[in-house]
């Protein structure tokens, strides 16, 4: 039923009533807003300029950690507000609400607070927005934080409004110590990626931990990866007392699926004390600002795994590739006294620019991780059968090592998975694995129609035909 011409009135009056009452109380409120701040500031403080630090988003967490810190100290009251702007409004800044131009309805509020990780398994409430009015032996102040917003512009920023300009930057100096006193990402293994706004994010990460019997390399081998790692590590002060650089670089390369990130994780966890930075794919763009954060939180071992996706020699593509640039300026970029390690993977090493590969201050030592012999393939079926109840005798071992020459570690770990499986299609639950589950799998696996999956597994023809190689025949 339609309304009639009167009801239509009555209502436009009373709907013209209302808006005036939201917008009159909003004018109130905002200018109760405005009045706080100047009535603690004074006419004096109203006249200084507003002085603006911008910080990357993932500070917020060392942010509100330091601001907690700051706040407490003696002689300092500090007093805690949230401003409230309604939804499809901009942020406001702290010029506005010294000035009162061109604000929003705004209204003071309990401040919001976001749960952000502040270690593994752990967050922190912090401040989303605030307005935090301070009394100290510098005077009356106002600081303003604004945290990055959803579907805003993604920044944090801390503004003080009060002080003289030398001030403003004192405060926030000490603020910026004591963010980087109580850094929640120093010490801890860091996933680096990027935000939907294209920033940079870090993600608290926990790799196995990997024993060094768990790594299957030949003893020279695995001593020189340490002595690059480990044991300038563990001998830093003794080495910067004798005038001796401690940014240093490993390259780790050879086929696919040998080892090579096995053996970064193994060198990783006896890094103890380091700030670990994993990047990979998608994340290698972002090397020149982890560049910065490995600086700040060092000791740091930045691991870079498949390297030649991004550093590839100049000759093989069109135009310079800036994000190689990027990373050889890095690593060269950092002085000769800070604690850095670059530890890099590829499965291409002979793609590498030279200048990356051979230059000492890039990349000091390069190692090997070749394809296991005989002895290695052994230990390796031993490793990767632990918990596993298989039965093998003596000539049975033999007969697998023999038949896997030429494989990678991530073949056998196959094999003993497809074993396990071939097991579970006559028994379920587990109870045995035989040396004819291990001959079925490693047959199936060594078939003529498995050429992809042994491409996959890390046997390539880079030695000749694979095929050829491991006996592969038609039907085997």
């Amino acid at each position: 039923m339609s309304a009639s011409e009167q009801e239509a009135r009555e209502f436009a009056v009373a709907f013209t009533r209302f808006l005036d009452w939201v917008h009159g109380g909003g004018s109130a409120r905002a200018s109760h807003v405005v009045s706080l701040v100047g009535e603690h500031l004074g006419a004096h403080g109203l006249d200084r300029s507003v002085v603006t630090r911008a910080l990357p988003p993932f500070e917020h967490v060392n942010l509100q950690l330091a601001l907690e810190d700051w706040m407490q100290r003696t002689g300092r009251a500090a007093v805690v507000h949230g401003v409230s702007v309604p939804p499809h409004y901009a942020a406001i800044g702290l010029q506005q609400l010294l000035d009162g131009e061109g604000l929003p309805p705004v209204r003071l509020s309990a401040p919001p607070l976001v749960d952000l990780p502040s270690g593994p398994g752990r967050t922190h409430a912090c401040l989303q927005s605030a307005l935090v009015l301070v009394e100290d032996d510098r005077g009356n102040y106002v600081l303003m934080l604004r945290g990055p917003v959803p579907h805003q512009e993604p920044t944090l920023s801390l503004e003080v409004a009060g002080l003289a300009v030398a001030d403003a930057q004192a405060v926030l100096a000490e603020l910026d110590g004591l963010r980087a006193h109580h850094n929640v990402f120093r010490g801890h293994v860091l996933e680096l990626g990027t935000s939907d706004s294209g920033e940079l994010a870090l993600a608290f990460a926990e790799l196995p931990l990997t024993e060094r019997d768990d790594v299957v390399l030949p003893e020279t081998v695995l001593q020189r990866i340490e002595r690059h790692t480990v044991d300038v590590a563990a001998h830093r002060d003794s080495l910067r007392a004798a005038g001796q650089h401690l940014k240093r670089g490993l390259l780790l390369f050879g086929p696919p699926g040998t080892g090579k990130t096995h053996t970064t994780r193994y060198v990783v966890g006896r890094m103890t004390g380091c700030t670990v930075l994993l990047l990979s794919g998608r994340s290698m763009h972002l090397i020149g600002a982890v560049a910065g954060l490995a600086r700040q939180l060092q000791p740091t071992v930045v691991v870079l795994e498949d390297v030649d996706l991004v550093a590839e020699d100049r000759g093989f593509g069109p135009g310079a590739n800036p994000v190689l640039f990027e990373l050889l300026d890095a690593m060269d970029g950092a002085a000769a006294d800070a604690d850095l390690l670059f530890l890099l993977t590829t499965n291409r090493a002979d793609l590498l620019e030279p200048a990356l590969a051979a230059r000492p201050g890039r990349v000091d030592v390069a190692v090997e991780i070749g394809l296991p012999d005989a002895e290695a393939r052994r230990r390796l079926l031993e490793l990767y059968s632990r918990g596993v109840p298989l039965r093998l005798a003596e000539a049975d071992v033999a007969e697998v090592v023999e038949r896997t020459d030429g494989v990678t570690a991530a073949f056998l770990k196959e094999l003993i998975r497809r074993a396990v499986l071939e097991s579970l299609t006559e028994t379920a639950p587990l109870e045995l694995v035989s040396a004819d589950h291990v001959r079925a799998a490693l047959s199936e696996l060594l078939a003529s129609g498995e050429r992809i999956t042994r491409v996959l597994l890390g046997i390539t023809d880079e030695d000749g035909d694979p095929d050829e190689r491991l006996g592969v025949e038609d039907g085997w």
